[in-house]
């Protein structure tokens, strides 16, 4: 059963997203103002999160930076124009889905095993790997992990956005920068989410399935917004049609 967690951090990748006519601006609008109704959300803006990581700075230039995946590409390549940290972006594709055992695997699907991905840092004097959001690290982890023998060490790692409790163990590797931290057990205390994964499906990825929206799974809205959810699901619903059209 899904947690109600006691703060949720909703990054808001959506409003720019639906901005592609006033209907679905208006319903991204609706949607963002229902969420924000619950005293137990928080609402990040990208402008937020880039600061309070370019704050922390100055960092590199870096001769490599390594980004996760789209998300973590568009961030460093974001970070990149506001600071000049990262002027050689190199993506590596790799992305976490549910088994149907209810627990969770990394797939690099075409683009091949990390360590091949992850051959560019070989000889790269200085690198960073830049992700969106760090929630149970298991995605960053496992690209840390992979990197060529003694990168580690001429390695730091950035995000946006990430729970404390994970933080702590990839700290171990090397150093994270991150933008909001946020303290508590992962799903009861503190959750995050991007609201664009509430209308898009591949915000829940899985196994030999397709995948999901977050509206997709009502439990979860139930849980994360427990006074609203059903505006919120048929909010989401309508909001997805009309992106799909």
């Amino acid at each position: 059963m899904t947690s109600t967690p006691k703060t949720l951090y909703v990054h808001d990748d959506l409003t720019d997203l639906a901005s592609v006519s006033p209907e679905t601006a208006r319903l991204a609008c609706e949607l963002l103002g229902l969420v924000r109704r619950d005293a137990r959300v928080r609402v990040l803006t990208l402008a937020a999160q880039l600061d309070a990581v370019v704050t922390q700075g100055p960092y590199g230039p870096f001769a490599l930076a390594i980004g996760i995946a789209t998300a973590g590409e568009a961030v460093a390549r974001a970070l990149h124009a506001r600071a000049g940290w990262f002027p050689a972006i190199h993506r590596v594709d790799v992305a976490r889905e549910e088994n149907a055992g209810g627990g969770y695997e990394l797939a690099t699907g075409a683009a091949g095993p990390l360590p091949e991905q992850l051959a560019p840092a070989r000889h790269a004097a200085s690198i960073a790997v830049v992700d969106d959001t760090v929630f149970s690290g298991l995605t960053l982890d496992a690209v840390l992990r992979a990197l060529p023998t003694g990168a580690l060490a001429r390695t730091r790692a950035f995000c946006l956005r990430g729970v404390e409790a994970s933080l702590a163990s990839l700290r171990a590797l090397c150093p994270v920068t991150v933008g909001v931290a946020a303290h508590g057990r992962l799903l009861d205390d503190v959750s995050f989410i991007n609201a664009s994964g509430l209308v898009r499906r591949g915000a829940i990825r899985r196994v030999g399935r397709p995948p999901l929206a977050f509206y997709e799974r009502p439990e979860w809205i139930h849980a994360w917004f427990p006074d609203d959810a059903t505006n919120v699901i048929a909010c989401c619903a309508e909001l997805a049609r009309q992106l799909d059209d």
